[in-house]
C-alpha cells in the first residue's frame, strides 16, 4: 500500500491506542477501585449454620465463628469439612466481588484470570484483542 497505512499496521495503531486509553482511565479510576477491593470482607455461613468464615480480598480468613453447637455432634472431620466449605464459599464471593468493583476497567475474565494467577489465560485474552496479522506481499 504505497502512501498508506497496511492494514497490519493501522490495527497495530488503533490497538496501541487504546491501550493509552485504558492505561489513562486505569491511573485515574485504579486507586478508588483498588481501595474498595481493599476493603472487602465477605461472610459466609455453613449449611446448618454452626460455621461462619469471613474472608478478605485476597481470601484470607479474618474470622471463623463457631457455634457453641457443635460440640453437640462428636464428628470432627464433618466439622473440618463444613469449615473448608465454607471458607472456600466466602473465597469465591469475595474474587466474585472484586472481579465485580474492576469491571467499568478490567473485562471480568481477564480480571478472573488475574486473581486466579492464570497467566496462560491473561495472556490468551490479550492476545485475541490484539489485531491479526496478514501475510505480506512478496
Amino acid at each position: 500500500m504505497a502512501g498508506g497505512q497496511t492494514p497490519d499496521a493501522a490495527g497495530m495503531r488503533a490497538y496501541a491506542e487504546e491501550l493509552r486509553a485504558t492505561f489513562m482511565r486505569l491511573q485515574e479510576e485504579a486507586p478508588v477501585l483498588h481501595e474498595k477491593a481493599r476493603a472487602v470482607q465477605v461472610t459466609e455461613k455453613s449449611r446448618d449454620g454452626l460455621v461462619a468464615a469471613t474472608v478478605g480480598a485476597n481470601g484470607d480468613l479474618i474470622r471463623l465463628d463457631l457455634d457453641p453447637r457443635i460440640y453437640r455432634r462428636q464428628d470432627a472431620r464433618g466439622l473440618a469439612d463444613a469449615i473448608t466449605r465454607t471458607i472456600h464459599a466466602a473465597v469465591a464471593k469475595a474474587q466474585d466481588r472484586v472481579v465485580e468493583i474492576f469491571a467499568p476497567l478490567v473485562p471480568p475474565e481477564q480480571m478472573r484470570a488475574h486473581i486466579e494467577g492464570d497467566l496462560d489465560a491473561v495472556l490468551e485474552q490479550m492476545s485475541r484483542q490484539m489485531p491479526k496479522r496478514t501475510p505480506e506481499s512478496p
